[in-house]
């Protein structure tokens, strides 16, 4: 395909990439304007700060209370991943094996968590766990992330075992292989890799899960998101140094493990295929 060297297509290719180098620009300078601004002394009207220090990390930890904020959130994170990969994987496997009528429908309502807002469904979800007596602790928190990130699961899943040659199983029956020698010895080595993703990427999930995660925690269930956004929206006087040292913890913490995912998982790959169930 020949490229289109029309000045209005010129013009409009360098306008995307205009607002594509003006956006990136503004999102480093923000970036770096918290970070720097979490080891200055004193920042006021200059380009660089008066002096540097990373007092204001030691503050932050102390006055938010980081260590009991971190726990809470690795427990609440690493509880999700487990359950969501012992609900998604069989679940994932079960649609990408069978057959059935409605299978389509059944499809596009487990996209459909992951396609809408998470407030348009997060104010009735924690309006049913108040109800229940499930929102306020841990476990409200927990069953409330687990309803977009097993539709996750699914959707990562799903992929990875169609690839799989159904012949290899129907051998290994004929080996004499039980279900459960036949998950053990056969699936799961070969769906290690698609696991691993699916899992990597649900932790870095519930971990900026913001919405959720506020609308049906309490003050011992806050996970690090909602414990900054309320060292940074709650009553009292605060040094701005201290809650940027904060975000700067909680950028950190996520960025690494987004980083962990993105070497199992390609993000093209998920979006494609969410695509396809959506147009099917």
């Amino acid at each position: 395909m020949m490229k289109d060297n029309t000045i209005g297509a010129r013009l409009w290719r360098t306008a995307i990439w205009l607002f594509v180098g003006f956006f990136v620009l503004n999102l480093f300078g923000m970036i770096a304007a918290v970070v720097t601004s979490s080891f200055a002394t004193r920042w006021l009207g200059t380009w660089l700060p008066a002096g540097w220090t990373t007092r204001w990390y030691f503050a932050a930890w102390s006055e938010f209370q980081l260590d009991d904020i971190l726990i809470v959130t690795f427990q609440v994170v690493f509880a999700v991943v487990a359950l969501a990969g012992l609900l998604g994987v069989p679940a994932a496997y079960a649609l990408a094996r069978r057959e059935f009528p409605g299978k389509r429908l059944v499809m596009l309502l487990i996209v459909l968590p992951l396609l809408v807002p998470p407030i348009t469904f997060g104010i009735p979800l924690a309006t049913v766990l108040y109800r229940a007596n499930l929102a306020g602790g841990m476990s409200g928190v927990i069953l409330a992330n687990l309803v977009p990130t097993v539709p996750f699961v699914i959707l990562v899943m799903v992929p990875f075992i169609e690839q799989i040659d159904p012949r290899v199983e129907a051998a290994a029956r004929v080996f004499g292989a039980g279900t459960f020698r036949l998950f053990i010895h056969i699936l799961l080595p070969l769906l290690i890799p698609g696991v691993l993703a699916a899992l990597l990427l649900v932790l870095v999930r519930t971990i900026a899960m913001f919405e959720l995660t506020f609308l049906t925690s309490g003050p011992t269930s806050q996970t690090l998101v909602v414990a900054l956004y309320y060292a940074v929206f709650a009553a009292g006087v605060r040094a701005v140094q201290s809650v940027d040292a904060m975000a700067v913890i909680y950028m950190v913490s996520t960025l690494i493990w987004l980083l962990v995912a993105l070497r199992f998982v390609n993000p093209a790959q998920i979006v494609t295929r969410a695509k396809q169930q959506t147009a099917n």
